[in-house]
Formats: structure tokens, sequence, C-alpha cells
């Protein structure tokens, strides 16, 4: 098996509702997907069939072993669950990544490090947490899901209340972890400016089915279109990067 995810017809729901239908999508090793679509679409549904969570209903979902054993996953979830009354230092809130997997001491300081390190938080661990900016305690989050040191890295709107540059600088560092340590990564978001930016490979979640791909070959006027519901125009940059144009429906002056 050399794909980390595959699903053939994998349909999820939940009680009498389907959410997604007729799922094919295969995730190679290395590659960095962007989830994108309108919200109630299934990016978290989908999200959660690929954790477990929801198991599909139809088809059929397959994960590399170790992937499966949640040994070499890392998730980001969308909300942080942790009570801002709790103390908590940048060490204690990364190493909650850690449960599950069994190391000695200086294995977990090593990791630590690492992770720190990854994000561009290195010597932070005694800070506390909740004396972070915003950007930071996201980077710290995605450090809790480095710390397994993870081959498969999902991450739920990792960037939802950040301000631009602290978009910028998350997402910048997951696309470096990716093209220099080959982590394969899904982010389910709504930046469409992002995806062109950083990602190899695109899949769009609308009226229940799932358009997935190398990001050109997704991320099109004509499918853009079906899902959002008005024109975009795609163009060029300077660099070469997409970039996307929703056009104005108005007729007259």
């Amino acid at each position: 098996m050399n794909h980390l995810l595959r699903m053939r017809g994998a349909a999820f729901g939940y009680g009498g509702r389907t959410v997604l239908a007729g799922v094919d999508l295969d995730v190679l090793p290395g590659e960095l997907w962007f989830l994108i679509g309108p919200n109630g679409e299934g990016k978290t549904t989908l999200l959660r069939g690929i954790l477990g969570e929801v198991p599909p209903r139809e088809g059929t979902l397959e994960l590399a072993p170790a992937v499966a054993s949640r040994q070499a996953l890392g998730f980001v979830p969308q909300r942080l669950e942790l009570r801002p009354t709790l103390p908590a230092t940048v060490r204690e809130f990364v190493t909650l990544g850690l449960v599950g997997i069994r190391l000695s001491r200086a294995g977990r300081r090593e990791r630590l490090r690492r992770a720190l390190e990854r994000v561009g938080l290195p010597a932070m661990e005694e800070r506390d947490y909740w004396a972070l900016s915003g950007g930071q305690r996201q980077r710290a989050l995605v450090a809790r899901a480095l710390v397994r040191d993870p081959d498969f890295l999902i991450a739920d709107e990792p960037t939802a209340g950040l301000d631009l540059p602290g978009t910028e600088t998350l997402l910048g560092s997951i696309r470096d972890l990716n093209r220099s340590e080959g982590l394969t990564v899904i982010i389910a978001s709504h930046d469409l400016a992002a995806a062109a930016r950083h990602a190899t490979h695109a899949a769009l979640c609308s009226g229940g089915r799932l358009i997935a791909g190398p990001a050109a070959d997704v991320l099109t006027p004509e499918n853009l279109r079906r899902v959002f519901r008005v024109p975009v125009r795609v163009a060029k940059d300077e660099a070469g990067a997409s970039t996307f144009t929703v056009e104005s429906t108005r007729s007259g002056p």
C-alpha cells in the first residue's frame, strides 16, 4: 500500500441524513491537500470519517496501518477544548499530544524541542500558553499534533480567527514541513487564495459530492462557480501562482 488514504464510493452522514456520497479519494505521501467548500457541505464530516469518528455507511475507506493506528497521525482541531482558567505552560500543552505514545523522558524532551522548532516557537516551552498571541497559540496547537512525529497531518480550519500575517506564518510553516520533510497534509479551509498558494491537491465539497485531484485541475472557474454559485475568474500572478476574483453579476450601471 503506497497511499496513506484511499476511498472508493464512500458515503458519510448522521442518523438518516447523508452528507457526502460517492467519494473517491487517493492521498499519497508528500501531498498537501486543501479541502474547500461552503459551510455545511461536509468538510468536517469528511475529516471525521478519515479520523474514524464517522464510519462510512457505504463504500470503502483504507488507511495505511501506521495512520489507522493513530501512531503516525496528527490532528489539529477547529476548536480548542481547554479551559482558559486552567494554567498550562507551552510544554504541558504540547506534550498532551503524546498521549498513547510510550517514550523515555529524553525522547519526550526531544519530541517537544523538535515540534516547537518546526512551528517557529523554539525556547518557549516554559511560557504560559495563555500569554501567547493568537497566532502563537495556533502554532502551539499544530505543535501538539506534530509532537507525535506524524506522517500524516489533518487540520480543521487551523487559521480560523487569525489575521493575514498570522495565517501566512502558520500555513507557511505547514507548507515548509510538507516540502522539506515530505509531511502529508489535509487542511479544511474556506481560503481559496491560500489553497492556490500552498496546495498540491484540492477537494471541493458541494451538493453532497466531492471533486478531487491536482489543484490546477480542480480549482477551475467552472468548478468554483458550481460550488460557490458565483462566477469566479482564475488568473496567474507574476510568480505564476493562481489568483481568484469574484466577477460582478450586475448587468447594468
